[in-house]
């Protein structure tokens, strides 16, 4: 099954740039999100991170 795979892949003409353009889409989201988190300022971060503790908004939502 493999080999079926392998011999319509090579036939197919500029099939190599699918690979490279997956790999920059990658390479391109995960930068934008490790940017994202490390530019959110801290107070943002303390604040979501106490959400589950917080009785106050939780009586809000019953």
């Amino acid at each position: 099954m493999l080999r079926f795979i392998k011999h319509h892949m090579d036939t197919i003409e500029g099939i190599a740039i699918y690979p490279i353009i997956s790999l920059l889409i990658f390479f391109l989201f995960f930068s934008a999100v490790v940017w994202y988190a490390v530019r959110t300022p801290q107070e943002s971060i303390r604040e979501s991170e106490m959400l589950p503790f917080d009785d106050k908004k939780t009586d809000d939502l019953i």
